[in-house]
């Protein structure tokens, strides 16, 4: 299957609206072995300096964050925990915020994932985390800074989702006030959402 990139402009959202945006949409990473695609059923919205969650909190830049400080809609990948996950960059340049993709719905590849995750996993646990749907779609460290409107690593139209809901969001508990905002999101029902 082949599927087109979305624009530029796409991303050029407040990031809380953004990371309800890209519910339904498909994350695609093309690879020599194959494509690999999901549906994003999760996100998380970090607010950069105001937001104790956000690597760029406080204004922090850094090495790792420097990406966020650029323009809407470039990968933002780091290790946590020995995982990579995939953050797109959103807000106007200066503006260090980003959506992390949590999890995503197996489109396409499900072999390759399946080659990369194991053979043991069950096709929930595929891509029901950050750090499990990077490694089963082939997304690394190598695609920090890519524009995700442009291949190998893209967003390109999905479906439409079902309700979206919204909560706390995960694995933040030594941030204060911000451990409470309501800034993760996700398909209601969809049995690939982390937890």
């Amino acid at each position: 299957m082949i599927w087109q990139p979305v624009s530029r402009e796409f991303f050029n959202q407040p990031t809380l609206e953004l990371a309800q945006a890209l519910i339904g949409m498909l994350l695609v990473k093309e690879t020599p072995e194959g494509a690999a695609a999901g549906w994003i059923v999760e996100t998380e919205a970090y607010r950069g300096p105001d937001d104790r969650a956000a690597h760029s909190f406080g204004g922090r830049r850094t090495k790792r964050t420097e990406v966020m400080f650029g323009e809407p809609g470039h990968a933002y990948a780091h290790v946590m925990h020995t995982h990579c996950l995939l953050n797109v960059v959103s807000a106007e340049p200066g503006s260090p915020e980003g959506v992390l993709i949590r999890a995503v719905e197996p489109c396409e590849g499900f072999e390759l994932m399946i080659e990369r995750r194991g053979a043991d996993k069950k096709r929930r646990d595929l891509t029901s985390g950050p750090g499990k749907l990077t490694k089963a779609l082939g997304i690394t460290m190598a695609d920090y800074g890519h524009p995700m409107y442009a291949r190998p690593l893209y967003i390109a139209a999905g479906r439409k989702p079902g309700v979206i809901s919204s909560g706390p969001r995960i694995g933040i508990d030594n941030s204060g006030e911000a451990r409470g905002y309501p800034w993760r999101f996700w398909e209601s029902g969809n049995p690939f959402v982390s937890r």
